[in-house]
């Protein structure tokens, strides 16, 4: 009788060792974001006790005609909160202007001056194409060293993680935007997960 035992472990190997190949892929992918995460983590706040910094640094986003989305509205309520509250004295709008009529900053500016935020005490940065951009022209060209950042929940790490490396001693403020639209907003974490890459790569090696 033909002995077929010895040929059984040979397979055995082989998916054990493809195995061990995923789980190390796997762990190499989060590296990233447990980065972002652990520079992060310490300067998370809530948007209650967040002590008081002279600029808010609203991150742009989709914008409709003359109005924000919901997200980014969600963003600019809350630095209207905070500049009530004399939490800071300036808010930073940074988002997309293509000079073809999409312009998030003129929108993110006319809704701060709607909801009662002085003209005077709002900066707009019309080339804040990503956040790269957005936080090292903060502090390269408008002078911005510490900064409330104020974007949703499931960026703001890499906001803080980017900002703090382009110079900006930023508290992050998460907004938790899964009531104001739960599809965007998982989309929006598993974005982040292949974001956190580019995010290091841009730290370690620039943009």
């Amino acid at each position: 009788m033909e002995n077929t035992d010895s040929a059984s472990p040979r397979p055995r190997r082989r998916l054990r060792w493809w195995l061990l190949a995923g789980f190390a892929l796997l762990a190499l992918a989060t590296v990233p974001t447990v980065w972002e995460h652990s520079v992060a983590g310490p300067h998370l706040r809530d948007p209650a006790t967040v002590p008081s910094t002279p600029v808010a640094l609203v991150f742009g986003a989709q914008v409709v005609g003359n109005r924000p989305s919901a997200f980014l509205a969600s963003r600019l309520a809350l630095a209207v909160r905070l500049y009530a509250r004399h939490t800071v004295d300036t808010v930073l709008v940074s988002g997309n202007d293509d000079h073809h009529g999409y312009d998030e900053p003129a929108v993110m500016r006319a809704y701060l001056i709607a909801h009662g935020v002085p003209a005077a005490r709002i900066t707009v940065d019309d080339a804040g194409f990503d956040t790269w951009d957005t936080c090292a022209r903060a502090h390269r060209l408008f002078g911005v060293d510490k900064a409330i950042l104020v974007t949703q929940t499931f960026h703001v790490a890499r906001a803080v993680a980017v900002c703090r490396a382009n110079g900006v001693d930023g508290y992050g403020v998460g907004i938790d935007s899964a009531s104001v639209g739960l599809g965007s907003t998982v989309y929006g974490y598993v974005r982040e997960f292949f974001a956190a890459d580019k995010a290091m790569w841009q730290v370690l090696i620039g943009p």
